[in-house]
């Protein structure tokens, strides 16, 4: 059964959360093929993706989030495997929490949906719902405790994955945007009305991942917390800023150092911290004992 409940009383508890890093880069380094989505790994190589979450949980994450980033219908489709959609968000599901085991809250990974809404591109909103809701029952028949939306640049999208996911589940939803060293996501939405917009609709929590380092998030996070006091704040940023080497983008900020950018967001009032990419179990660990150190 999920561990719904448990997961909103540790939020008011107003207790720090510790979560994960990302997904994707994880499996491209344990071989991941070019052109292969993440989320037919679930499918394919399920020891894989479970080694990955059980080095997350070994790391001391708390909450761990489903291989599902790009598990929308319309996402697949661009991949040319929309069949497995509801497979594959269902199976990420189940091998985390076979992989949790209940030392942690297993939350359902729903990214963007890799397409822009009307009037900015030929998506229409209730497409868009209808896709988010698909893949938020999916994840909810998997057995998830929650629904985490990530790494959304424009509020109309992040608004259609609350819509679909309301639509089909209770679970709790944790909604997170993505915002560039600017201050701004690249749809130029600002922290200030991210969160005074998103978290009137009912979240367990809002904030910010990916997108720009540690010492940028801090700022969003101090922002989102003047604006929206008494929300529940998410900090997941990336091990720094990428620079490209060899076509490959490379993240230099050592788990120590994102350690302690960690600490600072937390000051600012973070509540929920991890990061995205760039960042590894390492990371992970390093921020786990951060916070021990600081209660």
């Amino acid at each position: 059964m999920p561990r719904t409940q448990e997961l909103l009383a540790y939020l008011q508890s107003r207790a720090i959360l510790l979560a994960d890093g990302p997904t994707g880069t994880m499996l491209q380094s344990m071989g991941l093929p070019a052109g292969k989505v993440p989320e037919q790994w679930n499918l394919e190589r399920p020891d894989h993706v479970t080694a990955l979450y059980r080095a997350y949980l070994d790391a001391g994450s708390q909450i761990i989030l489903t291989n599902t980033f790009g598990g929308s219908r319309i996402k697949l489709a661009r991949a040319g495997c929309p069949e497995v959609t509801v497979e594959a968000n269902q199976e990420a599901a189940r091998l985390a929490i076979q992989a949790a085991n209940g030392r942690a809250f297993v939350a359902g990974d729903i990214g963007p949906c890799g397409e822009l809404l009307e009037p900015y591109g030929t998506l229409a909103y209730s497409s868009a719902v209808a896709a988010f809701a698909e893949q938020a029952d999916a994840l909810a028949q998997g057995g998830v405790d929650c629904l985490w939306i990530e790494t959304m640049m424009a509020l109309e999208e992040a608004q259609a994955a609350i819509e679909g996911a309301k639509e089909v589940t209770d679970l709790p939803i944790l909604c997170s945007m993505s915002f560039g060293p600017s201050g701004r996501t690249m749809m130029g939405v600002t922290p200030e009305r991210a969160i005074t917009t998103l978290w009137p609709l009912g979240l367990a929590a809002c904030g910010g991942n990916c997108g720009q380092g540690p010492e940028h998030m801090v700022k969003t996070v101090e922002r989102m917390a003047a604006a929206q006091p008494e929300a529940v704040l998410i900090a997941k940023p990336n091990a720094g800023l990428p620079r490209l080497v060899d076509d490959r983008s490379v993240f230099d900020m050592t788990p120590e150092a994102m350690a302690e950018h960690i600490l600072s967001c937390v000051r600012a009032g973070a509540r929920i911290v991890g990061s995205c990419c760039g960042g590894s179990p390492a990371h992970i660990r390093a921020m786990g004992q951060a916070l021990a150190k600081v209660g």
